[in-house]
């Protein structure tokens, strides 16, 4: 197993269009961040496997099928008739951008327990050799014990860990405690992946060279920075760089951030049993080119997982 994912999988349902009587059009889309990045990976040829929670509910059979489909192990999969199967409204402005509305109290996603982490963990294997989790499964109990207890086990059997603290207001009591429960989990963290948005949150800085800094003080090695049209920025030590975007038609940005990360955690994968070792400029900047490349063919289609390119599709577009 090259790399395990944890946290929520749920439905987007994503506005499509307008009625002509000015009634919003929605589509049921799979998505939600560690099952978009899962998605990702295993497109681009990765072994991976998830751990989270549906609910017994159509919607939780389909995003079961989907996993299936694409090649996505789900023996970590649990399911629960407590909670229905979480979801998100996601309305899209004319330029794509996304905003969000939960039905989550609570969702299934935040019934994750630690036993059941643990177990899927050490189900998928001592071969496993990334974690990645996100920041929405810790802003509910028991969600928030199982992500913490996953990352302990998964350092101690020396997995390299993976976070992407992706923020969404409506899910947090107050700004204050999003902030210090998502940096929470950076102690654990070999990479990390941050918009320019999560960037300011949790830094104080627009500057992606100083916020950098601060974030690779908190304990990860390598610290991407998704630039939206402008690229990514990566600092990897005292290596730094900033590496331009692909220009595309935009019709939704959803899972274009988790799109990168996937494909970035592919190319750290393909380098061997040590990905973070004797990392190069040159080589970063190959990394970060070809998540760019993903990340912009996932922006020219609506939805999050549906949207996930293949690795033919990265290449038309790979300036490498």
């Amino acid at each position: 197993m090259d790399l395990v994912t944890l946290g929520e999988i749920l439905i987007d349902l994503t506005q499509t269009g307008v009625h002509a009587e000015r009634v919003r059009q929605f589509a049921a889309f799979p998505g939600g961040a560690p099952a978009n990045v899962a998605v990702a990976a295993a497109r681009l040829g990765l072994s991976v496997g998830f751990i989270g929670k549906v609910g017994a509910d159509s919607f939780g059979r389909d995003l079961r099928r989907v996993l299936t489909d694409n090649n996505v192990s789900t023996e970590g999969l649990f399911e629960t008739e407590q909670a229905p199967t979480t979801m998100a409204v996601v309305s899209v402005s004319p330029e794509g951008e996304r905003s969000f509305s939960f039905y989550r109290s609570p969702g299934a996603d935040t019934l994750l327990t630690k036993e059941e982490a643990a177990a899927a963990l050490a189900g998928y294997g001592p071969s496993a050799r990334i974690l990645h989790v996100g920041s929405l499964s810790l802003t509910e109990e028991p969600a928030r014990s199982a992500t913490m207890e996953a990352l302990r086990r998964a350092k101690a059997a020396g997995m390299l860990v993976s976070y992407d603290p992706n923020y969404r207001a409506a899910l947090w009591k107050s700004e204050k405690e999003a902030v210090r429960r998502m940096t929470e989990p950076m102690r654990y963290a070999d990479i990390l992946k941050v918009s320019e948005e999560e960037l300011f949150l949790l830094t104080g800085s627009s500057d992606p060279r100083m916020g950098s800094l601060e974030l690779g003080s908190m304990g990860p090695k390598l610290v991407l920075i998704t630039l939206g049209a402008k690229g990514a920025f990566y600092r990897f030590g005292i290596h730094t760089g900033a590496v331009p975007g692909v220009s595309v038609t935009v019709a939704d940005t959803n899972g274009a951030g988790d799109s990168f990360l996937g494909a970035a955690l592919t190319c750290l994968i393909r380098r061997g049993e040590e990905p973070l070792k004797d990392l190069t400029p040159a080589a970063l900047e190959e990394i970060v080119a070809y998540a760019n490349a993903a990340a912009a063919v996932t922006c020219t289609r609506p939805g999050a997982i549906p949207a996930l390119p293949t690795e033919e599709e990265v290449q038309k577009v790979f300036p490498g």
